[in-house]
């Protein structure tokens, strides 16, 4: 009997092992999202005595297989928050409110782990003009990682050079909201 009892588990186990493992390929065998887009949300460090600035807009990233390049875009918005106002001075005004646009044409991808990375030049806008001289010429590394249950969950921007004395040179975080594949791709 125990030998019975003994066999149909050691059967019972190995069945959930090979069908966990058929899972897992099936995952690994999906096609790579080409289109990824989410949303930035965070705030800068404190940086010569202003901010923290708060964070956020949308943003959106194609990679293209072909070329082993990606293109990004992101419109976001930042103000002083809470943190760096007094009762007194919380106002519109006092807030500094901007936006920039973010773009990068043809970054270099490279996979990284749980995800990939994206590096290139960005071009920045400030409130739909040139932003300043001293963030042009920067650099933006682009993370876009995940984990076992969500493949690609989230996004950071780290800037570098010039771009960093803005945004400051730790990463902004952000959410993955959407990871497919064109229909035309599939």
């Amino acid at each position: 009997m125990k030998h019975r009892v003994f066999s149909w588990a050691i059967g019972i186990s190995v069945v959930l092992v090979l069908a966990g493992a058929a899972a897992f390929v099936a995952v690994a065998d999906l096609p790579t999202p080409t289109h990824f887009s989410g949303v930035i949300n965070d705030y800068t460090a404190v940086a010569g005595g202003t901010g923290p600035w708060e964070v956020r807009g949308p943003w959106t990233l194609n990679l293209h297989e072909e070329s082993g390049k990606a293109d990004f875009s992101a419109a976001v918005t930042m103000e002083l928050s809470d943190f760096s106002l007094s009762g007194a001075n919380i106002s519109a005004s006092a807030r500094m409110q901007h936006t920039h646009n973010l773009t990068v044409d043809g970054g270099m991808v490279t996979p990284i782990t749980g995800g990939f990375e994206v590096t290139g030049p960005v071009t920045i806008t400030k409130d739909g003009g040139p932003a300043p001289a001293a963030l042009q010429g920067s650099i933006v590394v682009i993370d876009v990682t995940g984990g076992t249950l969500v493949r690609y969950s989230d996004i950071t921007l780290t800037f570098e050079n010039g771009a960093a004395t803005h945004f400051g040179s730790n990463p902004l975080h952000g959410v993955v909201r959407k990871a497919d594949r064109p229909r035309d791709e599939r």
